[in-house]
C-alpha cells in the first residue's frame, strides 16, 4: 500500500482514540475525580500511540516532518466535528468551517512545492 495512504489511515484511528481520551470523560466520567479521568484517558491514549507511531515512521519515509503535522491536523478537525456533534452532542457551528478553511490554506501551503 502507498506509504501515504497508510499514513493517513494510521492517523485516522489514531485520532479516533486520541479524541475519546481527550475528551470522552468530560461526559462518560465527569461525575468521578480527575484523576480517574486521567488514568482511564491514559489508557486510551496508548492505543492512540500504538497507530501514531507507525504512522508517522511510515509516512517520514516521504512525507516532511511539516507535512506529516499538516495531515494530522486535518485529520485532527475532521475527526472532532463528527465527535462534538454526534457524541458529545455540542452544537454544529459556522466556525468548524472557518477552521477547516484555514486548514486547507495551511494544506497548501505545506504542499504547494509538491504541486509545482
Amino acid at each position: 500500500m502507498n506509504p501515504v495512504a497508510t499514513t493517513v489511515l494510521l492517523l485516522i484511528c489514531s485520532n479516533v482514540f486520541m479524541t475519546f481520551a481527550w475528551y470522552a470523560h468530560l461526559k462518560e466520567l465527569n461525575d468521578r475525580v480527575w484523576i480517574i479521568a486521567a488514568l482511564v484517558s491514559w489508557g486510551i491514549a496508548l492505543f492512540e500511540y500504538l497507530f501514531q507511531v507507525p504512522a508517522n515512521r511510515i509516512g517520514y519515509t516521504v512525507l516532511s516532518v511539516g507535512e506529516l503535522k499538516i495531515i494530522q491536523e486535518v485529520i485532527t478537525l475532521s475527526v472532532f466535528v463528527p465527535f462534538s456533534i454526534l457524541y458529545l452532542k455540542e452544537p454544529l457551528k459556522l466556525d468548524y468551517l472557518w477552521a477547516g478553511l484555514c486548514l486547507v490554506g495551511a494544506v497548501y501551503f505545506m504542499f504547494r512545492g509538491r504541486l509545482a
